[in-house]
């Protein structure tokens, strides 16, 4: 299983003296001519800013919800396996990757060369999607092993999407697959998720991923 993660618009100043070290980050084969080109375009050249595990620098509802630090050690091992964040600056990360802190909007026509070429031949397992529209389009995975997570709240029968919150359930989430075995298919993806959230499960269609949705009470509890 992997899943596939927005990076935060709440990020955490490092605080270690580790500077950035793109020979280091995961993909560097990959992406690190890419990465560099990015780096060119910000104002300021934060290499020599410090630098601290991804998962510790994106502090958004999302992650505060998925608490990395909060997991037992093999669930997060499973996460520095499983996740994958995505970053407007360096393009995919793994949660351990020493990153800074920064600040930039992504460029998905920037990247979507570099992350088909990093990231298609991991194409062979579950794909669970909980990133943000903006991030979406920088990879597309194939939709028929890809499930979309999306949020809606019911009001008195009446469903509607959840935006900002979305993230605090999608999180929820994220943090009940890494403590468990991981799903092959996505219906086990929904038997899963169905202990703990009211879930709809809709079928891929040749251009459109699977799609999981959580449905949440008018009360905002599980």
């Amino acid at each position: 299983m992997l899943i596939l993660l927005p990076p935060s618009e709440g990020k955490t100043h490092a605080g270690g003296s580790t500077q950035l070290q793109l020979a280091r980050l995961s993909f560097a084969q990959s992406l690190t001519i890419s990465r560099l080109a990015v780096l060119k375009e910000c104002m300021e050249d934060i290499r020599a800013e410090p630098t601290a595990p991804a998962i510790d620098i994106y502090s958004g509802v999302l992650y505060q919800s998925l608490n990395y630090r909060g997991l037992s050690p093999q669930a997060q091992k499973r996460a520095q396996s499983q996740l994958l964040i995505f970053s407007a600056l360096f393009g995919v990360l793994r949660p351990l990757d020493l990153i800074p802190y920064y600040s930039k909007k992504i460029k998905n026509s920037q990247w979507k060369l570099p992350l088909a070429l990093a990231l298609d031949d991991l194409e062979k397992q579950l794909i669970v999607d909980c990133r943000s529209s903006t991030y979406v389009s920088a990879w597309k995975s194939n939709p028929e092993i890809t499930v979309a997570v999306r949020v809606f709240q019911d009001r008195d029968g009446v469903q509607s999407v959840i935006t900002h919150m979305s993230k605090k359930f999608r999180g929820e989430l994220i943090r009940i697959l890494l403590q468990g075995k991981a799903p092959k298919n996505p219906q086990e993806l929904r038997t899963i998720a169905e202990k703990f959230f009211r879930v709809e499960l809709h079928e891929a269609t040749r251009t459109l991923p699977w799609q999981l949705d959580l449905i949440i009470p008018k009360e905002g509890k599980l």
